[in-house]
C-alpha cells in the first residue's frame, strides 16, 4: 500500500497519513518547526530586552513610562501563553520530567548563581547570598515555569481550569502572606496566562491572524498607548510586574483581585493584537526563535552591566534619540544572543543532556528535543 500525501496549509490540522509496514519501523523525521511560533517567541524576547533597556529611562519621562507600561502589559503574558501552548504535552512521564529538569531546573540553578555573583561584582548588592529560594532579576521565570509545567496534568482534568487559575491569581494579590520565596506572587499571578496557553488550539491562533483582526489591532494598540500615557500619573505601573500583593503596592486588599481581573483582560487583548501582527511565513529571524532561552537568560547581564558602566549617564540618552538608541541596541544584543553559535556555546547549561544523571539512558535524549519556554 502506498503513502497518501496531502498538502496542508500552514496552521491547519494534518490529515491522517497511511504508512507502509517498513515506514512504521523506520525512524520518523523530526517535525518541522512552526515559523509563526518561532517568530512570536523572537519578537516577544526582543520586547523583553527593550523593556529592560527602557527601565532606567522612566524617571522624569511620561512618554517613556507610557511606552514601558504598554510593553509590560503584554510582552511576558505573550511569552507565557506560548510557553503554556507548548507545555500541553507534559504528562508527568519520566521522559518529560527529565526534560523539565535539564531544560528548566538546571538552567535556573546555574543562572541564579551566576546572576548573584554578577550582582556582587557590579557592587549592586555586594553582600547578597546565593539562594535558590529568592530568584534574582529574570530567573523568576524559570522557577515559575517549573511549577507551572508540574501542574499541567491538573489543569487538563479540572472542569473550569481558567476560572480556577484566575481566582488563584486574584486571591494571591489579596494575600500579603505570600512571600518572596521562589517569587511565588509572580508564579500565582501569571498562572492564568499559562493556563490560557494550555487551552489554546491551532484554530485559535488562526482566528487572531485574520485580516480584519490585524486591521483592528492598530487602533486598539494606539488606544492602549494613549490610555497608558493618561495612566502614568494615576496608576502604579508595578501592577504589570505581578510581583507584589495589593498591600505591597500600598492599596487596600480588595484592590488586588479587581486589578488582577482587569489587567488580565487588558493583557489578553494586547497579546491578541501582538499575535495578529506576527508573520506566519519564514523570515530572517525565524531561526532565532529556537534560541530565545539563551537570549532571555544572557541579555540580563548586558542590561545590568549597562547600568554599572554608566551607559545611561550622558544627558542625550534621556532624550528621544537616546530612548530610540537604547531600544535598537537592546534589540541587536538579544538578537545576537539568540543566534545558533551562542546557543551552541551555552547549550551545556541551557540544554544539557546529563545522561550520567539518569540510570535508564533516556536522559541522553533529554536535551535533544524540548518545548522551548
Amino acid at each position: 500500500m502506498s503513502d497518501t500525501v496531502t498538502a496542508v496549509r500552514p496552521g491547519a490540522e494534518a490529515p491522517p497519513v497511511t504508512r507502509t509496514k517498513e515506514q512504521d519501523t523506520a525512524p520518523r523525521p523530526a517535525p518541522r518547526r512552526d515559523a509563526f511560533f518561532d517568530n512570536a517567541k523572537y519578537l516577544a524576547i526582543v520586547l523583553v530586552a527593550v523593556g529592560h533597556a527602557w527601565e532606567p529611562l522612566r524617571q522624569g519621562s511620561r512618554t517613556v513610562t507610557a511606552l514601558y507600561t504598554l510593553v509590560y502589559a503584554f510582552h511576558m503574558p505573550a511569552f507565557i501563553i506560548v510557553s503554556g501552548y507548548f507545555s500541553r504535552s507534559f504528562d508527568g512521564s519520566p521522559a518529560r520530567l527529565k526534560r523539565l529538569i535539564t531544560g528548566v531546573a538546571v538552567p535556573y540553578v546555574v543562572f541564579e548563581t551566576a546572576y548573584t555573583l554578577f550582582t556582587r561584582w557590579s557592587s549592586q548588592d555586594p553582600d547578597r547570598p546565593v539562594s535558590l529560594l529568592d530568584p534574582l532579576y529574570l530567573t523568576w521565570f524559570l522557577a515559575a515555569l517549573f511549577a507551572w509545567r508540574l501542574t499541567t496534568p491538573l489543569w487538563r482534568h479540572v472542569r473550569w481550569p481558567l476560572p480556577l487559575a484566575l481566582v488563584i491569581a486574584m486571591a494571591a494579590t489579596a494575600a500579603p502572606s505570600v512571600g518572596p520565596d521562589l517569587d511565588l506572587q509572580r508564579t500565582l499571578q501569571f498562572l492564568p496566562y499559562f493556563v490560557v496557553g494550555l487551552l489554546l488550539r491551532p484554530k485559535h491562533f488562526r482566528l487572531v491572524r485574520r485580516r480584519e483582526v490585524r486591521i483592528l489591532a492598530v487602533p486598539v494598540t494606539a488606544g492602549a498607548l494613549g490610555l497608558a500615557y493618561w495612566a502614568v500619573p494615576r496608576m502604579d505601573y508595578a501592577w504589570f510586574f505581578h510581583a507584589d500583593s495589593a498591600r505591597g503596592l500600598g492599596v487596600p486588599l480588595w484592590y488586588g483581585p479587581l486589578m488582577t481581573a482587569a489587567l488580565f483582560g487588558c493583557s489578553l487583548v494586547l497579546v491578541g493584537c501582538f499575535l495578529a501582527w506576527v508573520p506566519g511565513r519564514r523570515t530572517w529571524f525565524t531561526a532565532l526563535g529556537a534560541g530565545t532561552l539563551s537570549g532571555y537568560l544572557l541579555h540580563g547581564f548586558v542590561a545590568q552591566a549597562a547600568k554599572h558602566w554608566g551607559w545611561y549617564e550622558p544627558v542625550w540618552v534621556r532624550g528621544p534619540a537616546g530612548v530610540s538608541a537604547a531600544a535598537l541596541v537592546a534589540a541587536a544584543v538579544v538578537t545576537a544572543l539568540c543566534t545558533p553559535p551562542v546557543r551552541r556555546a551555552v547549550r551545556c547549561v541551557t540544554e544539557p543532556r546529563m545522561a550520567w544523571a539518569f540510570g535508564d539512558g533516556a536522559g541522553t535524549r533529554a536535551g535533544a528535543r524540548r518545548a522551548a519556554p
